[in-house]
């Protein structure tokens, strides 16, 4: 018995460690913030080392995440809008069947700190401030879709606010907005509470919300397949729920 629990031990010890991995991680701006906190305690507890690269999740900015692949860029995994994900499977570049949705998100505003304060809470708020903003900023992805296409002409403001409307490529709506180079901002919540020099005005009201689920999936030229479906499932579960709570997003249950 000695014998075989010596050898057994032996056998451990001369077992190789679990191979590290680089997992190439494409993301989008919306699972931006909770994706910076929770990356560092995956590296560490894995030992796997995660290379970030961002970009919108549509659009036609060059570093929009369908632009990266269609150019034949390398990836792992595939952070973005549930809508876009599902659309790159269906081009190919994302593995069918390996969508894992992480959070939903939610617009909101902003101004520069001190700038004007509006309600926005309101139909009539969210209004009152499209019409008074000098110049208005919103982003080139999901949210900047809906409000250009949708939101605006809703409210009966489009030929109002488009004017003086800018859309933000490559960079956040928030960081414009900071600079003084726009007044009133609209990007996803959690784009915009990260953002040093904002007062945040607040979500878009429910009754004009647009909800935005952001998903992860596995690309279709993935190398490190294991691994990533290790990263997803730490960033689907529940340890990360309070990371993403804390920047404005809701967790989803799996």
């Amino acid at each position: 018995m000695l014998r075989r629990l010596v050898l057994l031990a032996t056998l451990i010890l001369a077992a190789p460690a679990p191979r590290a991995a680089e997992i190439t991680v494409m993301t989008s701006g919306g699972f931006n913030a909770p994706y910076e906190a929770l990356a560092p305690v995956f590296e560490r507890e894995t030992g796997h080392r995660l290379v970030t690269l961002r970009g919108a999740s549509m659009g036609a900015a060059p570093d929009a995440i369908p632009n990266r692949l269609a150019r034949g860029e390398a990836a792992d995994v595939i952070i973005l809008a549930a809508e876009a994900l599902d659309a790159l499977a269906q081009r190919g570049f994302v593995r069918p069947g390996s969508r894992t949705d992480l959070v939903a998100s939610r617009i909101g505003a902003s101004v520069r700190a001190g700038g004007p304060r509006w309600d926005i809470s309101t139909e009539e708020g969210l209004r009152r401030a499209l019409l008074e903003a000098p110049s208005i900023a919103y982003s080139a992805s999901a949210s900047g879709e809906y409000l250009s296409r949708e939101l605006f002409a809703r409210l009966g403001l489009a030929e109002v606010v488009m004017p003086k409307a800018r859309r933000i490529f490559s960079e956040r709506v928030g960081s414009v907005v900071a600079r003084g180079d726009t007044v009133l901002g609209f990007q996803q919540v959690s784009e915009l509470l990260p953002i040093a020099g904002l007062d945040f005005l607040g979500p878009v009201p429910d009754s004009l919300q647009r909800v935005t689920v952001f998903s992860a999936g596995i690309a279709a030229n993935a190398r490190e397949e294991e691994a990533a479906r290790a990263l997803i499932a730490f960033l689907a579960g529940p340890r990360a729920h309070e990371a993403i709570r804390a920047v404005g997003l809701d967790p989803i249950a799996r």
